[in-house]
């Protein structure tokens, strides 16, 4: 678990204390609703909260875990030699493709015990739906002495500002300094890379990343509905290229194939941001679910470069079946 977070339950009752209390403060089920889910009376619901509220579960994330989701957590950090994990439960989001507000408050819980512990003074993040909701979730308080920057460039092609940009939201959240990256996200030439890269601010911006004591980061899909083709980050044809090349996912601008290995795309080559080589040595937490990630995740956790998972129950359950035997 990561430190600064509350300590595990002890099952049975408090595993299903806290399992109501993400359904009715997180997930918006009535208690009829979760009554339904958890296959018990109206009654046992309300008592169940009760007693969330009583065991100061209920603060401003639900600070607990149901015992199912420790389960798995413990599993993903054996199989894939993790220093952390950490499994939300499932809100009624299992049939969506990405469950956008169940890792929203996952991650913002993270980085609140990050922030409140003294883990980290200078966090580099990523971009994109998830990061921006997890953003959107943190409380807003002031935090002196920390500092966030982007690790990727924070535009589209068309020069129009990302519409899931993080860096923003996080120092409206804390007041914090923040520094971003005023270019785009890949740049259409090599030359025009060389260009933008030699800019002082980009400059800047790269080597505070490079110092980065914790990096949070986005998993990006290969797919025609995936956020980098909506926001015109990359074209429908790099994609059809990506996907020719066995591409599987997407970190921080880099796209992987099934064994976590660079692809061979020229795209890779025109990411603005920085070089994956960096990232090693450091705390590196991905947020990553839905239905269309476990192969991507998988593929990212087999390279050893990312030491903490933050996931929904429903993604790890399918991580952890897929994966090959004897792991």
């Amino acid at each position: 678990m990561f430190s600064g977070e509350a300590s595990r339950p002890s099952g049975g009752e408090n595993s299903l204390a806290t399992r109501a209390a993400w359904l009715s403060f997180i997930g918006g089920l009535t208690q009829d609703e979760i009554a339904s889910r958890l296959s018990m009376s109206r009654v046992k619901v309300n008592r169940l909260i009760a007693q969330a509220h009583r065991d100061g579960l209920i603060r401003v994330f639900i600070e607990g875990t149901p015992q199912e989701c420790v389960t798995l957590e413990d599993r993903l950090c054996r199989m894939f030699g993790l220093s952390g994990c950490f499994v939300a439960p499932m809100l009624g989001e299992d049939e969506r493709p990405l469950p956008v507000e169940t890792l929203a408050v996952a991650g913002a819980r993270v980085l609140h015990n990050a922030l409140e512990t003294g883990q980290a003074r200078l966090i580099g993040v990523g971009h994109g739906r998830t990061l921006a909701a997890m953003a959107d979730r943190l409380p807003r308080q002031p935090r002196e002495g920390v500092r966030f920057v982007s690790l990727l460039g924070s535009l589209t092609r068309n020069a129009a500002a990302n519409p899931f940009d993080v860096i923003h939201r996080l120092c409206e959240r804390t007041g914090a300094e923040s520094y971003f990256l005023p270019v785009p996200f890949f740049a259409d030439t090599g030359e025009d890379k060389a260009v933008l890269m030699a800019q002082r601010s980009v400059r800047h911006a790269l080597d505070l990343g490079r110092q980065a004591d914790l990096v949070i980061a986005g998993l990006g899909e290969v797919a025609s509905g995936s956020f980098l083709v909506k926001t015109g980050m990359i074209t429908t044809e790099e994609l059809d290229e990506l996907r020719r090349l066995g591409a599987v996912g997407e970190i921080l601008g880099r796209f992987f194939d099934a064994d976590g290995r660079l692809v061979d795309a020229e795209i890779n080559a025109r990411a603005i941001a920085i070089d994956l080589a960096d990232l090693q040595g450091k705390e590196v937490v991905i947020l990553a679910g839905g239905r269309t990630k476990p192969q991507a995740i998988r593929s990212i956790l087999s390279t050893g470069l990312v030491t903490r998972l933050v996931t929904d129950e429903a993604t790890a359950h399918a991580v952890l079946e897929a994966a090959p035997q004897g792991n």
